[in-house]
């Protein structure tokens, strides 16, 4: 029995001014799904939106008061970030990844938002020719929405039929032509949670040499990848990136769900030192600076866009960091919270007739975390959604996402002990309304 009648859904699509549900965004669905909270008082189960669901590190809230309390917030901060941050960044990067960047290489931005976004105008603009960007799909939407901001092209393919050796023919095929300027992807998986393996890594490195292409590497996640013990600094296994096999990489490594401090807006670029210091004479002519790639990317392209960032904040990053590098705080730990949560809403899920879209990496079944895949029969991802907001739950089409399988992500970010029961309760009458599609 559905919670939410038809016509009411319409009424909110409709009052909401929702062209088409099935393709809704995050933020209509997220519309949506209050809009029938608020009418109601109906509770919705909420899968939409990635926003973190543990507490903010209060290391990092301390920290930020200290710095307010020394007076930080009356100077503008460097535009290449402060130097405690700078230095703790490169020494985190050496710590979980065993990847040797420079302090001066590690830029500090408003979110990975503004770091994807300045770097999508560097790596575009830096040779004549090369101006299109490769999306490793499933991945974040705002990403090429920034990219339709900025008037560049991109292509981009659905990995899930490409795993492992596969991928090196589908991405020279697609490197080949020389207009490719950037390649992007998350790791682990926005929406899908799955997990570039180090076979994959070394074969996108290796063709991003080949063909000169940066791979801007979105590490969101950092180190969430729970099947493996990647909370130990400077020890063994290490988080995998593709910068063991490649000097073309920018990292985006952002403090919003690693230390839950996503309403500050602090992310990283860690800059391979090789490619911070590489001159493009277009760069320098467009720009009128030295050409110089890490130079004119902080002080031509993101110094325009946000004026760098907030100087507290960098102070608050700085100590969560430290302490991550230090062993005095282990963030896997504090966000292994999010796989367990995965792991009993995907039982309710599959015990009730749903199947995971995204089931396996190369090698082993896709782990739990922030984000899975669910799909339902032989329902589109759209019809999905939408009939699973009848039944108060909340998520976004994996079309959405550059996917062209069939069903929907789901977070796990806003679930409660207490909602457990009512989505078990909910699916189970899902299913049985559903048991002949």
């Amino acid at each position: 029995m559905k919670i939410f009648s038809e016509e009411l859904v319409n009424e909110a699509t409709r009052e909401l001014h929702v062209a088409d549900l099935s393709r809704a965004t995050i933020g209509e669905v997220l519309l949506v799904a209050q809009y029938l909270e608020q009418k109601t008082g109906i509770p919705f189960i909420r899968m939409d939106q990635g926003s973190p669901g543990l507490p903010v590190n209060h290391f990092g809230v301390e920290a930020e008061k200290a710095a307010l309390d020394r007076g930080v917030g009356s100077q503008y901060p460097a535009a290449a970030g402060v130097a405690e941050l700078k230095t703790e960044a490169a020494r985190f990067i050496k710590a979980f990844l065993d990847v040797d960047i420079s302090a001066r290489a590690c830029v500090p931005t408003v979110g990975s938002v503004a770091g994807s976004f300045g770097s999508f105008i560097a790596c575009t603009q830096r040779t004549p020719g090369k101006n299109k960007v490769l999306f490793i799909d499933p991945g974040f939407p705002i990403q090429k929405s920034q990219l339709r901001v900025i008037g560049a092209d991109w292509v981009e393919f659905d990995i899930y039929s490409y795993r492992g050796e596969a991928l090196r023919a589908k991405l020279e095929s697609m490197l080949v032509g020389g207009d490719i300027a950037a390649i992007v992807y998350s790791n682990p998986n926005n929406p899908a949670w799955i997990c570039l393996e180090e076979s994959e890594l070394q074969i996108i490195g290796e063709l991003a040499t080949k063909y000169d292409v940066v791979v801007m590497e979105d590490l969101a996640y950092f180190c969430m990848d729970f099947r493996r013990d990647l909370g130990h600094p400077f020890e063994p296994p290490y988080a995998p990136t593709v910068a063991h096999y490649t000097d073309n990489y920018i990292l985006m490594l952002s403090s919003s769900k690693i230390f839950s401090y996503a309403g500050q807006r602090m992310a990283l670029l860690g800059i391979s030192d090789k490619l911070y210091d590489r001159h493009f004479p277009t760069l320098a002519e467009r720009y009128n600076d030295a050409g110089v790639f890490g130079q004119t990317l902080i002080a031509s392209i993101l110094y325009m866009i946000t004026s760098g960032c907030t100087a507290s904040t960098q102070y608050a990053y700085a100590e969560m960091l430290r302490l991550a590098s230090d062993g005095e705080i282990n963030f896997v730990e504090d966000t292994r919270e999010y796989a367990r949560r995965a792991e009993r809403m995907k039982r309710i899920f599959t015990d009730n007739g749903f199947h995971i879209v995204y089931d396996h990496d190369v090698t082993q079944q896709v782990g739990d975390g922030f984000f899975f895949t669910i799909g339902y029969g032989d329902m589109s991802g759209g019809e999905l959604l939408r009939e699973l907001l009848y039944y108060g739950v909340s998520s976004i089409s994996l079309s959405t996402t550059g996917s062209e399988q069939q069903g929907v992500r789901a977070c796990t970010s806003r679930m409660r002990d207490d909602l457990y029961d009512t989505m078990e309760e909910r699916m189970r009458a899902f299913n049985q309304d559903h048991a002949n599609i």
